[in-house]
């Protein structure tokens, strides 16, 4: 018998699933210099001033970062999209809800407000992720008004965006992304706009699915989440983000030299793998992994875990022990992989 989640998988891997994320903070950073200042506490390279495409599209593509302590570990992780003038539209900088509180908290000591100030723009805006394979095709009907071919908005590469109107106009942000396993975008803008949005997609057939449908497929994908598989007590090179987060050319940022030395002279002493753990039960967090010898000695433990309703096994992202390749959990002796 299937249940609401198998339900909603099956939406997001066949036809189309909405998923509301509107509870993640969306700041704005305006100002006389928000991207010097930006610069200096983001790990990755701010996203370039959007283009103009033919038909009154813009386009353009969001950044990934993390935010970091002197000391290397992690404030949290965010999106920055720069959909306008830098100074007076500001960069939008879409949180985590695990890392809002922490992050403004750090920006309020580290920015100067006569050259960049914060805006919550939360309570105005709106998220959706719209997952599946009809997803570019519905999302360039309805959010794009035929103006993007869906071709086109499948061909984008993570990150990247498309509007519909010029620079300084609200609108409709369709954005690609690569978090979960089946093709997806997310799309940001005004509240009323996401509303209405969501409602004709409801319309046209799609399925409203919860956040544990999206944990299981983000699972699939292995990314890790903040506040869930990384946390303040993170760096990034441990989560496998650095790849996408870090960019080893720019200038100073805060933990940089931590972080620099890391990649340089040495190493972290775990990394979060991606396992497969068959048809067992989900395991609660936090539950350990052993090693197959030593005597049973713990060499890792599991973030998160979900049973996939297309394979009936539980996959699991876990910090394993540096240079570990297969674990014990429950007595069944299990391979490491990567995310």
């Amino acid at each position: 018998m299937s249940t609401v989640g198998d339900l909603e998988y099956r939406a997001a891997g066949e036809r189309l699933a909405l998923f509301d994320q509107s509870a993640r903070t969306r700041l704005v950073v305006s100002g006389r210099a928000p991207r010097q200042m930006l610069n200096g506490v983001l790990t990755g390279t701010l996203p370039a001033p959007p283009t103009e495409l033919e038909g009154g599209v813009l386009g353009g593509t969001a950044t990934y970062h993390a935010v970091l302590t002197p000391k290397g570990k992690m404030i949290t992780d965010l999106r920055a999209f720069l959909t306008g003038d830098e100074e007076a539209d500001g960069f939008l900088l879409d949180v985590p809800e695990a890392g809002s509180g922490p992050l403004l908290e750090h920006l309020g000591k580290v920015l100067p407000p006569r050259l960049a100030r914060v805006e919550d723009a939360t309570g105005r805006t709106g998220m959706l992720a719209v997952v599946g394979p009809e997803a570019a095709g519905a999302l360039s009907r309805v959010a794009a008004g035929l103006r993007v071919e869906a071709e086109d908005l499948a061909r984008l590469g993570e990150g990247a965006w498309r509007r519909v109107g010029p620079a300084g106009e609200r609108g409709l942000c369709i954005e690609r992304t690569h978090e979960v396993a089946p093709e997806a975008y997310r799309v940001l803008g005004d509240s009323d706009g996401i509303r209405a949005l969501r409602e004709r997609l409801v319309e046209m057939g799609a399925v409203s699915a919860g956040a544990s449908t999206w944990a299981t497929l983000r699972l699939e994908a292995g990314r890790p989440a903040f506040g869930v598989d990384m946390t303040a007590d993170t760096i990034p090179i441990e989560a496998g983000i650095h790849d996408r987060a870090i960019d080893y050319r720019k200038g100073c940022y805060t933990g940089q030299e931590v972080i620099v030395r890391i990649r340089d002279r040495g190493h972290v002493n775990r990394h979060l793998r991606r396992l497969s753990l068959g048809d067992v039960p989900v395991p609660d967090p936090g539950t350990e992994l052993l090693a197959p010898d030593e005597g049973g000695k713990a060499v890792g433990w599991i973030t998160s875990a979900a049973r996939s309703p297309g394979t009936g096994e539980v996959v699991a992202l876990a910090y394993v022990r540096r240079g570990v390749e297969r674990v014990v959990l429950d007595g069944r002796e299990i391979g490491v992989g990567v995310p």
